[in-house]
């Protein structure tokens, strides 16, 4: 596999067409999955209610994004992260696994 360089131009991609449709699933997995209230998951979040109903009517994060099984295990690490309060994953690891695809 070839190696890829972590360049702005990935990571401003990955941040503007990657990371609203996983927030979206994150959120949606954390109030079905998990029972959280949207108001519970918007304050572990740092945004409003009304933030996380859009999220869960996806007319907020809404895209044509594939997420592949690597991108499925960072997002449940990620709605652990939120119930918890600890976290072992960063941008670059979701931008590193998105650039295997290419």
């Amino acid at each position: 596999m070839t190696k890829h360089t972590c360049t702005l131009m990935h990571c401003d991609t990955m941040v503007r067409n990657l990371l609203p449709p996983m927030r979206a699933e994150m959120v949606f997995r954390l109030v079905q999955r998990k029972g959280l209230s949207q108001s519970d998951a918007a304050k572990r979040l740092g945004v409003t209610r009304a933030a996380v109903s859009q999220y869960m009517s996806r007319k907020r994060g809404a895209g044509e994004v594939r997420i592949s099984n690597e991108l499925d295990s960072i997002i449940d690490r990620w709605v652990l992260a939120v119930e918890t309060g600890e976290s072992d994953i960063n941008l670059c690891d979701i931008c590193q696994c998105a650039l295997k695809k290419f």
